[in-house]
């Protein structure tokens, strides 16, 4: 063993390093690096050495949620199936709302629901992931980002389910998409930046005030209405004005399900610029300020929880 002064210290063999017997051949052999601040330095390379647990994690957060429940992975279409029926049948039956880009009411409702249901399960699971693994946070090390970060992929895997009643409903009305559809990643891309930003910002806050389990639901229920998901944004444009409207258009979430219906329902839909270009911004300072103020506060999660 060889030690190096002055710090940082190295552990390691005398002579070139070699491989153990037993890893298998391409595998990266790691060094142990006992250096004062090694940890903020290296982080994002010890993500990506950690790479492996985030994908276990949402692999254990899928299977726990399917596995013993009697309709297994349909319900990732259950749910949202049953809030558009209830949708479509208020707010497109009583209520008389209009459609936008000429398609049905039930397909323009379901090309807003679907970013929205993505981001509610988004927000919620990773409000609760830090404080539900919380064994795993006391014992061992790795970036606590992944913890919250697999929340996200569980959801975006049951957004991905989901598409099945899109897919559905426009071969029941015979409806056929344009090359918009191809704009759709991208507008998937401003949601997961969304939906992760905001999930990072409200776990780290609910490590420190547990009372926030409470709020989150009621925080979903509200932001469900202030955003376009039963009603179209044009429908709200139409009544508050333009300067009303701008500040309406902060909410990430008025771009990006604006953006979906746009590349899904084609025709005449409305595409605001302006609202896509706010949910841009917005999303990207909303990830830019989740992460900074996770990684500020992620040092003392073992301390509280």
């Amino acid at each position: 063993m060889q030690v190096e002064d002055p710090s940082p210290l190295r552990l390691q063999q005398d002579g070139p390093p070699s491989r153990p017997s037993n890893t298998p051949a391409g595998k990266e052999a790691f060094d142990l690096w006992i250096e004062a601040g090694h940890t903020e330095k290296h982080y994002w390379l010890d993500l990506w050495r950690f790479r492996e647990l985030l994908f276990i994690l949402a692999w254990r957060d899928l299977a726990v949620r399917y596995k013993q429940s009697v309709a297994g992975v349909a319900w990732a279409v259950l749910q949202p199936l049953i809030q558009l029926l209830a949708f479509a049948g208020i707010f497109g039956g009583l209520a008389d709302l209009p459609s936008s880009g000429g398609a049905p009411y039930a397909i323009m409702v379901c090309a807003g629901m679907l970013p929205w249901q993505f981001f509610s399960t988004s927000f919620s699971g990773a409000g609760q992931s830090i404080v539900g693994n919380a064994n795993m946070i006391s014992k061992i090390y790795f970036p606590r980002i992944i913890i919250p970060a697999s929340s996200v992929i569980v959801s975006l895997a049951d957004f991905l389910v989901s598409l099945l009643i899109l897919a559905g409903l426009m071969v029941w009305y015979h409806f056929l998409p344009t090359w918009r559809l191809l704009t759709l990643p991208f507008f998937t891309a401003i949601a997961i930046l969304t939906a992760t930003g905001s999930g990072l910002i409200i776990t780290a806050l609910m490590v420190r005030y547990r009372d926030l389990r409470i709020v989150v639901p009621f925080i979903i229920q509200i932001g469900l209405f202030l955003s376009p998901v039963p009603y179209s944004a044009e429908v709200m444009h139409q009544k508050i004005g333009d300067s009303l409207f701008l500040l309406y258009s902060l909410n990430p979430l008025v771009g990006v399900i604006e953006g979906f219906r746009w590349a899904i329902l084609g025709g005449d839909a409305a595409f605001f610029n302006v609202s896509t270009l706010l949910s841009i911004v917005v999303s990207a300072l909303l990830f830019a300020g989740g992460v900074a103020f996770f990684r500020k506060t992620e040092r003392h999660f073992a301390d509280i929880i």
